[in-house]
């Protein structure tokens, strides 16, 4: 395995400045700036871009020795709008945008759309519209093939995921219990339990999904998700696999997604414990 290094040093292996090796990375879409730091997109994680933590230094970025990368500056005109994209899926651009910001790529604005962290990670970049004030967001071709957008689009057209591969440690419970519960709005859930969460969701007005993907690379189903907050819910049942249990709470602090866990003692009164952990993200229950 060749040996990786920083941008820096990369920069001084190729004779160039470090500034001009941080631009191209940039307009290659491997890394992007968010506020004062460079952070890693998924297309540079791809190429073997990586975090590396140093006392001294803090986060920083390594890079394969034989990185390579075009050099050349992307047009913009090969860059995707939201209407292009909404062309590609048979969808309208605004259906793209709730999309988006659906799995948290993108935040309303006071005009228009503002990138978020996770949408650079997929490719996005912030553009602003300097005669009408407005903002909106850019894709890289490489977004139409990003799974999590991929079983969105799916799911909003009512089509069966297509060959979609699962972790087996992770879909065991789903094989091993099957979804047997009928709740009021006519899910079936795997357990009483999910069924007096899912019940409680239904009767507070509170529109949820049940076992969805979380919007990453890694094959992470939610319990529930909530889109108003963007909200996913956990029940820690107590015979459950605590290493998976663990596993999947460091993928929710890796990207930081709104997380409330519930444990069975607190399924008994959700009336208090689920109304106080909503409020807490703004979400009122009554």
């Amino acid at each position: 395995m060749s040996n990786k290094l920083s941008t820096s040093a990369l920069a001084k292996k190729r004779d160039q400045s470090v500034k001009s090796l941080f631009e191209e990375l940039g307009l290659e879409g491997l890394i992007v700036r968010c506020d004062d730091h460079w952070q890693l997109t998924d297309k540079g994680g791809s190429l073997g871009g990586e975090y590396r933590n140093s006392d001294k230094f803090g986060q920083y970025i390594v890079w394969p020795e034989a990185l390579v990368t075009t050099d050349t500056p992307q047009p913009t005109s090969t860059l995707l709008t939201a209407t292009t994209m909404g062309e590609r899926f048979t969808l309208s651009a605004a259906k793209i945008n709730q999309i988006l910001n659906e799995l948290g790529w993108i935040d309303r604005a006071e005009q228009g759309w503002t990138i978020t962290d996770a949408g650079r990670r997929a490719g996005g970049i912030q553009k602003e519209n300097l005669k009408s004030s407005s903002s909106f967001v850019l894709w890289q071709e490489e977004v139409m093939v990003n799974p999590s957008l991929k079983s969105s689009v799916r799911a909003l057209l009512g089509k069966d995921a297509d060959n979609h591969s699962t972790d087996n440690s992770l879909s065991s419970f789903r094989q091993k219990f099957e979804a047997k519960h009928r709740t009021t709005d006519g899910h079936y859930v795997r357990s009483k339990s999910e069924m007096l969460i899912d019940n409680w969701l239904y009767l507070a007005g509170l529109v949820h999904a049940y076992e969805r993907k979380l919007p990453i690379e890694e094959e992470v189903e939610c319990d529930f998700y909530l889109p108003a907050g963007k909200i996913y819910i956990e029940f820690l049942a107590n015979d459950a696999d605590k290493e998976k249990q663990q596993y999947k709470q460091a993928i929710y602090q890796k990207y930081q997604f709104n997380l409330i866990e519930l444990s069975e003692s607190e399924v008994q009164n959700l009336d208090y414990h689920l109304r106080t952990k909503l409020h807490a993200f703004g979400i009122k229950a009554y």
